[in-house]
């Protein structure tokens, strides 16, 4: 028996992962992710931590579904952005500052009680205690505006700005949180050379 085809976000919502050079508009339908919050800057204790238990938990449960019968390729790491003054971008104040959702997303069929199963396994094994702040949720953003970036992640300034003229110039504005889905690896890819598609949603 030929073996089962492995589910795959990436072509089954290839429209949600254009990466154009250019700012577009794109429409998000909903979207289940796998998700952990934070504060505080990128590469701190806390944030690296929760990584960690992010694909701890992300890879259980995928191994989980492999073998029951159902595979699915695992999405790559995205960000939510934002400080608490919702006024102001989070790039406008200092890292420590910043507060972040980081998501994986997943197929449709995981279930609330697949994730709970596969964090008090990972617990069980003695995994760090943080695996116990993913959650399963929906995200549903709406018209965005979206556009590959090239380059460090601090030197996004100037292409988000591209994103606000694009959005002023067909009659939007932003509203929610600065989204970033990261296409590159930073431990294997040099920083000039990183791929991120950034994303916010607009009306």
């Amino acid at each position: 028996m030929p073996a089962a085809k492995k589910f795959d976000i990436y072509k089954e919502f290839a429209a949600d992962y254009i990466t154009p050079k250019a700012p577009a508009l794109v429409q998000i339908k909903r979207a289940a992710y796998l998700a952990i919050d934070g504060r505080g800057e990128p590469g701190g204790i806390l944030f690296t931590a929760s990584i960690g238990a992010l694909y701890n938990v992300t890879f259980t449960v995928k191994m989980a579904r492999k073998f029951a019968g159902r595979d699915y390729t695992v999405s790559k790491l995205e960000g939510l952005w934002w400080v608490e003054d919702p006024n102001r971008s989070f790039m406008d104040e200092p890292p420590q500052n910043w507060q972040w959702k980081l998501m994986i997303r997943t197929p449709d069929f995981i279930t609330e009680k697949e994730t709970a199963a596969a964090i008090e396994k990972l617990l069980a094994k003695g995994k760090p205690q943080e695996v116990a702040n993913v959650r399963l949720e929906e995200l549903t953003e709406g018209d965005c505006v979206q556009v590959l970036h090239l380059g460090p992640y601090d030197k996004e300034r100037p292409t988000i700005a591209s994103m606000v003229t694009f959005a002023k110039e067909n009659g939007l504005k932003f509203h929610g949180l600065h989204h970033e889905i990261y296409l590159s690896d930073p431990r294997r890819v040099a920083p000039a050379k990183l791929r991120t598609i950034l994303r916010h949603p607009v009306k």
